[in-house]
């Protein structure tokens, strides 16, 4: 059995969050409601007549997907191998995604991601130039580690 791998688990749940905060974005044009209106209606404007929420957890998700996949010209940046980075944006998609009603579930995937992302970091891991990828140990020739 082999070890696992923190960052590429963290990664697959990053994914299916942001799809899930896409689609849930695309869905809140439709019909707009924030998570938080049972107990103030204060925040009604983020999301009608201009639906700005909406398009913050659309643009998150997309930015989520393309840098989680990744895309040709993020793989092997500084930015797609960073845990840091991560650990810095998904708190902020997360709160996006908590306030729009349809998103909820992406937030908690999210939550549960940075948990594991910060786990890894935690450990050491890194995360590969090459995606999907395993780190290479080093050792002397002919050996097998």
């Amino acid at each position: 059995m082999g070890r696992l791998i923190k960052n590429h688990w963290a990664r697959l749940i990053v994914l299916a969050a942001a799809t899930y905060q896409i689609a849930a974005a695309v869905e809140g044009f439709f019909w707009p409601k924030i998570f938080w209106d049972f107990l103030t209606k204060t925040l009604d404007p983020a999301v009608k007549p201009i639906p700005v929420l909406q398009t913050i957890n659309l643009v998150f998700g997309l930015i989520l997907l393309a840098w989680e996949w990744p895309l040709n010209f993020i793989a092997g940046t500084s930015i797609h191998r960073s845990l840091e980075a991560r650990l810095a944006f998904l708190p902020l998609s997360a709160l996006a995604a908590a306030l729009l009603y349809q998103a909820t579930n992406a937030a908690i995937y999210q939550v549960i991601a940075l948990g594991v992302y910060f786990w890894a970091y935690s450990e050491g891991e890194i995360i590969c130039a090459k995606p999907w990828t395993l780190p290479q140990r080093g050792g002397s020739k002919g050996a097998r580690v």
